[in-house]
């Protein structure tokens, strides 16, 4: 029997673990530091087993990955590079949902060498984005087109009836990682030109996004995107943006957020009875001006804005002593968000995926494509993040078991070996995106129907 490794049990753990045990006959490890959670979610089931593990005890973790014939990483982002050096040396395939660390895609000659693939950003957003993109990208490559324009942007959020805050948020995945990703630099193109954001700059870029039939957004950069020009096979491309979608007015309240410091990473000592008014206060000069008159002159806010609003319902301007001894003004910052925008028992959430790809033809003619995902949560069940992040990485992870991925070395998913099945596999549990033709100039595309 195939024995898989699963590391971590958070947030989007369910659907994977329920699609892997309960679909395919393969004994499951699952190796936690949340076991009452993880016990939770493989319940009785005869082949799910779950372990405590601390992934810093690396024997404990050696021993894990030794014994697996595949590990699936749900692991925070920077614990994954060990990992991946553990599978090249024991020969173990790796599948996880984090973009490629500069220290992962260093393995790539070794474990290639080793005949280990360490498939990486199969998730969401990354994953979904790159599979469906390059799907549509290598059809209209076959029907002689050229993309010249692609964006692609994503987002997650409360669904209208689960919208309860003025943020306009609630945590469907791991809180500091949404946290850690407002300070990321991003560079996209424009018009053929390379435009670039310091990270302290993220949020002071955005714009209304409309998609049809779903509402206005904003968006705001995601990262590099000129990296995925050479993957996806986009040389000559004149625009190449991949963003993040959100409700209107977060863009603005995270700017103020980061201009007070609270996306500072160095953790400190925090006295007894320090309050979140002072941990707010450190950078704004002394004046004897209400708080939120003070706070609104630093950030270049109104005393009665939205933005000033939202942070005085989160208590950020309040005299509530914080819990943390020792910690980063983010982690301060999160955890207070994260105590405040959780989903409730039957709450649902809604994910959100479009690519627009502006194309020419040889016979001069021209399309735009908009390609769109929109998932909803289940009451009561899996979070549409969840489904859409994990399952991904469950169908890829079988996939390798079976051997119908062959292609080796760091990886992320956009070959046909892999996105064919996934993709196919996605839409028959009901993920799948939908084409639409926008414009009055049509190319063939609009005839030819993907698949």
């Amino acid at each position: 029997m195939k024995e898989i490794l699963i590391l971590g049990a958070g947030l989007v753990a369910r659907p994977l673990l329920r699609y892997l045990l309960t679909q395919y006959d393969y004994r499951l490890t699952v190796a936690t530091l949340d076991v009452p959670r993880a016990r939770q979610l493989v319940g009785p089931h005869p082949r799910g087993h779950v372990v405590e593990l601390d992934v810093s005890d690396a024997q404990a973790t050696e021993r894990l990955v030794a014994a697996s014939d595949v590990v699936v990483s749900l692991l925070p982002a920077p614990l994954n590079p060990p990992i991946a050096r553990l599978c090249i040396r024991h020969h173990k395939h790796l599948v996880n949902t984090s973009y490629v660390a500069p220290e992962v895609a260093a393995l790539d000659e070794e474990a290639r060498r080793a005949d280990v693939l360490l498939l990486c950003e199969i998730g969401l957003d990354p994953g979904i984005d790159h599979m469906s993109a390059v799907q549509i990208i290598d059809h209209i490559r076959g029907l002689g087109g050229t993309v010249t324009e692609f964006s692609s942007c994503c987002g997650g959020f409360p669904a209208q009836d689960a919208n309860t805050n003025p943020w306009g948020y609630k945590f469907s995945w791991s809180p500091r990682a949404v946290m850690l990703a407002g300070r990321n630099p991003a560079r996209y193109l424009r018009g053929g030109q390379v435009v670039e954001i310091a990270g302290p700059q993220l949020f002071a870029h955005s714009w209304p996004y409309e998609v049809e039939e779903q509402g206005v957004f904003e968006v705001y950069p995601n990262r590099d995107s000129l990296k995925y020009v050479a993957p996806y096979d986009l040389e000559g491309v004149q625009g190449m943006f991949r963003g993040t979608l959100r409700y209107p007015g977060w863009c603005a309240t995270m700017k103020a957020a980061a201009d007070l410091g609270l996306f500072e990473i160095d953790e400190q000592e925090w006295s007894q009875g320090t309050t979140y008014a002072q941990v707010l206060c450190r950078r704004l000069p002394a004046s004897n001006a209400p708080l939120p008159h003070r706070v609104a002159a630093f950030t270049g806010t109104a005393p009665d804005s939205e933005v000033l609003a939202r942070l005085e319902w989160a208590g950020l301007l309040s005299d509530r002593p914080i819990p943390e001894r020792r910690a980063s003004p983010l982690d301060i910052f999160g955890n207070r968000l994260m105590r405040l925008m959780m989903y409730q028992p039957g709450e649902r959430d809604k994910v959100m995926l479009q690519h627009v790809f502006t194309v020419t033809y040889p016979d001069h003619s021209r399309e735009e494509i908009r390609s769109t995902m929109v998932e909803t949560g289940e009451p009561w069940g899996d979070t549409a993040m969840a489904r859409t992040v994990s399952l991904p990485a469950a169908i890829a992870a079988r996939l390798i078991l079976n051997g119908g991925i062959t292609i080796r070395g760091v990886q992320i998913p956009i070959w046909r070996e892999i996105y064919e099945p996934v993709l196919t596999e996605l839409a028959d549990r009901g993920v799948s995106m939908h084409e639409h033709h926008i414009k009055s100039f049509r190319g063939p595309l609009d005839a030819s129907p993907l698949g």
